[in-house]
Protein backbone atom coordinates (compact mmCIF):
# COMPACT_ATOMS: atom_id res chain seq x y z
CA UNK A 1 0.00 0.00 0.00
CA UNK A 2 1.13 3.53 -0.79
CA UNK A 3 0.53 6.22 1.81
CA UNK A 4 -0.48 9.56 0.35
CA UNK A 5 -0.88 12.83 2.23
CA UNK A 6 -3.16 15.26 0.40
CA UNK A 7 -3.33 18.92 1.34
CA UNK A 8 -5.67 21.65 0.31
CA UNK A 9 -3.75 24.93 0.21
CA UNK A 10 -5.72 28.06 1.09
CA UNK A 11 -6.74 28.27 4.77
CA UNK A 12 -5.32 24.77 5.19
CA UNK A 13 -1.55 25.07 4.76
CA UNK A 14 -1.78 28.84 4.36
CA UNK A 15 -3.76 31.11 6.71
CA UNK A 16 -4.72 33.18 3.65
CA UNK A 17 -6.53 32.57 0.38
CA UNK A 18 -3.73 32.84 -2.18
CA UNK A 19 -6.10 33.46 -5.09
CA UNK A 20 -7.85 36.34 -3.33
CA UNK A 21 -4.52 37.66 -2.03
CA UNK A 22 -3.04 37.65 -5.55
CA UNK A 23 -6.01 39.70 -6.73
CA UNK A 24 -5.46 42.19 -3.91
CA UNK A 25 -1.77 42.33 -4.79
CA UNK A 26 -2.51 43.20 -8.43
CA UNK A 27 -4.60 46.09 -7.13
CA UNK A 28 -1.74 47.26 -4.93
CA UNK A 29 0.73 47.35 -7.83
CA UNK A 30 -1.68 49.22 -10.07
CA UNK A 31 -2.63 46.48 -12.50
CA UNK A 32 -6.37 47.04 -12.12
CA UNK A 33 -8.91 49.52 -10.81
CA UNK A 34 -8.98 48.99 -7.04
CA UNK A 35 -12.65 49.77 -6.49
CA UNK A 36 -14.06 47.70 -9.34
CA UNK A 37 -11.64 44.79 -9.05
CA UNK A 38 -11.81 44.70 -5.26
CA UNK A 39 -15.59 44.50 -5.21
CA UNK A 40 -15.68 41.71 -7.80
CA UNK A 41 -12.82 39.83 -6.11
CA UNK A 42 -14.63 39.94 -2.77
CA UNK A 43 -17.89 38.83 -4.40
CA UNK A 44 -16.25 35.84 -6.04
CA UNK A 45 -14.58 34.87 -2.75
CA UNK A 46 -17.95 34.98 -0.99
CA UNK A 47 -19.41 32.75 -3.73
CA UNK A 48 -16.56 30.26 -3.22
CA UNK A 49 -17.21 30.15 0.51
CA UNK A 50 -20.90 29.58 -0.17
CA UNK A 51 -20.19 26.82 -2.69
CA UNK A 52 -21.82 28.72 -5.59
CA UNK A 53 -18.75 29.90 -7.52
CA UNK A 54 -18.68 29.56 -11.32
CA UNK A 55 -15.01 28.67 -11.53
CA UNK A 56 -14.76 29.31 -15.28
CA UNK A 57 -16.09 32.84 -14.88
CA UNK A 58 -13.81 33.42 -11.91
CA UNK A 59 -10.65 32.22 -13.65
CA UNK A 60 -11.31 34.49 -16.64
CA UNK A 61 -11.63 37.39 -14.21
CA UNK A 62 -8.69 36.42 -12.00
CA UNK A 63 -6.21 35.93 -14.86
CA UNK A 64 -7.15 38.99 -16.93
CA UNK A 65 -4.43 41.26 -15.57
CA UNK A 66 -1.82 38.53 -15.97
CA UNK A 67 -2.89 37.82 -19.55
CA UNK A 68 -2.69 41.49 -20.50
CA UNK A 69 0.71 42.06 -18.88
CA UNK A 70 2.40 39.03 -20.44
CA UNK A 71 4.66 36.30 -19.08
CA UNK A 72 7.74 38.33 -18.15
CA UNK A 73 5.89 40.97 -16.15
CA UNK A 74 3.65 38.30 -14.61
CA UNK A 75 6.60 36.23 -13.42
CA UNK A 76 8.32 39.29 -11.98
CA UNK A 77 5.16 40.34 -10.13
CA UNK A 78 4.65 36.85 -8.75
CA UNK A 79 8.18 36.76 -7.35
CA UNK A 80 7.38 39.96 -5.48
CA UNK A 81 4.04 38.49 -4.35
CA UNK A 82 5.85 35.48 -2.94
CA UNK A 83 8.35 37.64 -1.07
CA UNK A 84 5.89 40.19 0.30
CA UNK A 85 2.70 38.18 0.86
CA UNK A 86 3.10 34.41 0.73
CA UNK A 87 6.40 33.59 2.43
CA UNK A 88 5.55 35.62 5.56
CA UNK A 89 2.24 33.71 5.72
CA UNK A 90 3.85 30.23 5.69
CA UNK A 91 3.81 29.33 9.37
CA UNK A 92 6.06 26.77 11.11
CA UNK A 93 3.07 24.60 12.01
CA UNK A 94 2.27 24.06 8.33
CA UNK A 95 5.86 23.24 7.41
CA UNK A 96 6.10 20.83 10.34
CA UNK A 97 2.91 19.02 9.33
CA UNK A 98 4.18 18.48 5.79
CA UNK A 99 7.57 17.41 7.11
CA UNK A 100 6.05 14.79 9.43
CA UNK A 101 4.44 13.11 6.44
CA UNK A 102 7.65 13.37 4.46
CA UNK A 103 9.63 11.74 7.27
CA UNK A 104 7.02 8.95 7.41
CA UNK A 105 7.72 8.20 3.75
CA UNK A 106 4.33 9.38 2.49
CA UNK A 107 3.84 10.79 -0.99
CA UNK A 108 2.83 14.41 -0.58
CA UNK A 109 0.43 16.19 -2.89
CA UNK A 110 -1.18 19.63 -2.80
CA UNK A 111 -4.61 19.68 -4.44
CA UNK A 112 -6.18 23.12 -4.79
CA UNK A 113 -8.94 24.97 -6.59
CA UNK A 114 -6.57 27.89 -7.18
CA UNK A 115 -4.88 28.07 -10.58
CA UNK A 116 -1.40 26.78 -11.33
CA UNK A 117 0.09 30.23 -12.06
CA UNK A 118 -0.59 31.35 -8.51
CA UNK A 119 0.11 28.05 -6.73
CA UNK A 120 3.12 26.40 -8.39
CA UNK A 121 5.64 28.72 -6.71
CA UNK A 122 3.78 28.33 -3.39
CA UNK A 123 4.01 24.55 -3.57
CA UNK A 124 7.72 24.90 -4.33
CA UNK A 125 8.15 27.15 -1.28
CA UNK A 126 6.50 24.46 0.85
CA UNK A 127 8.83 21.84 -0.62
CA UNK A 128 6.00 19.97 -2.34
CA UNK A 129 6.76 18.83 -5.87
CA UNK A 130 3.42 17.24 -6.76
CA UNK A 131 0.62 19.72 -7.35
CA UNK A 132 -2.90 19.40 -8.70
CA UNK A 133 -4.26 22.88 -9.43
CA UNK A 134 -6.60 24.45 -11.95
CA UNK A 135 -4.79 24.07 -15.27
CA UNK A 136 -4.79 27.15 -17.48
CA UNK A 137 -5.36 26.76 -21.22
CA UNK A 138 -2.71 28.27 -23.45
CA UNK A 139 -2.95 29.75 -26.91
CA UNK A 140 -0.74 29.29 -29.96
CA UNK A 141 1.74 31.77 -28.47
CA UNK A 142 2.11 29.62 -25.36
CA UNK A 143 0.53 32.21 -23.06
CA UNK A 144 -2.60 31.71 -20.98
CA UNK A 145 -5.98 32.45 -22.56
CA UNK A 146 -8.19 32.80 -19.48
CA UNK A 147 -9.88 29.46 -20.06
CA UNK A 148 -9.45 26.30 -18.00
CA UNK A 149 -7.72 23.25 -19.44
CA UNK A 150 -9.68 20.11 -18.56
CA UNK A 151 -11.63 19.54 -15.38
CA UNK A 152 -11.09 22.20 -12.70
CA UNK A 153 -9.83 20.83 -9.38
CA UNK A 154 -12.80 22.09 -7.40
CA UNK A 155 -15.55 20.25 -5.48
CA UNK A 156 -16.21 16.94 -7.34
CA UNK A 157 -13.46 17.96 -9.76
CA UNK A 158 -10.87 17.31 -7.06
CA UNK A 159 -11.92 13.66 -6.98
CA UNK A 160 -11.73 13.50 -10.78
CA UNK A 161 -8.30 15.12 -10.98
CA UNK A 162 -6.93 12.98 -8.14
CA UNK A 163 -8.15 9.85 -9.89
CA UNK A 164 -6.43 11.06 -13.06
CA UNK A 165 -3.24 11.45 -11.02
CA UNK A 166 -3.64 7.97 -9.56
CA UNK A 167 -3.99 6.46 -13.02
CA UNK A 168 -0.95 8.35 -14.32
CA UNK A 169 1.06 6.98 -11.38
CA UNK A 170 -0.11 3.37 -11.72
CA UNK A 171 -2.19 3.55 -8.55
CA UNK A 172 -5.83 2.95 -7.59
CA UNK A 173 -8.01 3.54 -4.55
CA UNK A 174 -7.61 -0.05 -3.33
CA UNK A 175 -3.81 0.29 -3.36
CA UNK A 176 -3.47 3.48 -1.33
CA UNK A 177 -4.01 4.84 2.17
CA UNK A 178 -4.95 8.51 1.97
CA UNK A 179 -5.03 11.36 4.46
CA UNK A 180 -6.63 14.59 3.25
CA UNK A 181 -6.38 17.91 5.08
CA UNK A 182 -8.91 20.58 4.12
CA UNK A 183 -10.66 23.57 5.64
CA UNK A 184 -13.56 23.80 3.21
CA UNK A 185 -17.00 22.32 2.79
CA UNK A 186 -16.27 22.55 -0.94
CA UNK A 187 -13.90 19.62 -0.45
CA UNK A 188 -16.50 17.31 1.05
CA UNK A 189 -16.56 15.01 -2.05
CA UNK A 190 -12.86 14.19 -1.65
CA UNK A 191 -12.97 14.12 2.14
CA UNK A 192 -15.65 11.44 1.88
CA UNK A 193 -13.47 9.32 -0.44
CA UNK A 194 -10.18 9.25 1.47
CA UNK A 195 -9.12 6.88 4.24
CA UNK A 196 -8.46 9.58 6.83
CA UNK A 197 -10.27 12.92 6.40
CA UNK A 198 -8.91 15.74 8.56
CA UNK A 199 -10.97 18.91 8.87
CA UNK A 200 -8.17 21.46 9.14
CA UNK A 201 -8.99 24.98 10.32
CA UNK A 202 -12.49 24.06 9.13
CA UNK A 203 -15.18 26.49 8.12
CA UNK A 204 -18.29 26.30 10.34
CA UNK A 205 -20.19 23.91 8.05
CA UNK A 206 -17.27 21.51 7.69
CA UNK A 207 -16.59 21.63 11.43
CA UNK A 208 -20.16 20.54 12.07
CA UNK A 209 -19.93 17.69 9.55
CA UNK A 210 -16.61 16.57 11.05
CA UNK A 211 -18.08 16.55 14.55
CA UNK A 212 -21.12 14.58 13.42
CA UNK A 213 -19.01 11.98 11.61
CA UNK A 214 -16.22 11.71 14.14
CA UNK A 215 -13.56 13.01 11.79
CA UNK A 216 -10.35 14.41 13.19
CA UNK A 217 -10.35 18.21 13.54
CA UNK A 218 -7.03 20.03 13.39
CA UNK A 219 -6.86 23.73 14.23
CA UNK A 220 -3.39 24.08 12.82
CA UNK A 221 -2.98 27.82 13.15
CA UNK A 222 -4.13 27.93 16.76
CA UNK A 223 -1.23 25.78 17.88
CA UNK A 224 1.63 27.32 19.82
CA UNK A 225 4.60 27.96 17.57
Amino acid sequence: MTNIALFDLDHTLLPIDSDHAWGAFTQAIGWCDPAEFGARNDAFFAQYQAGTLDVHEYVRFATEAVRLRGPEAAAQAHRRFMQEVVRPAILPAARELVERHREAGDRILIITATNEFVTRPIADALGVQELIAVRLARGADGWITGDIDGVPSMREGKVHRFEEWLGANGLAWDRIVTTFYSDSMNDLPLLEKVTHPVATNPDPRLRQVAQERGWRILDLFNQKK
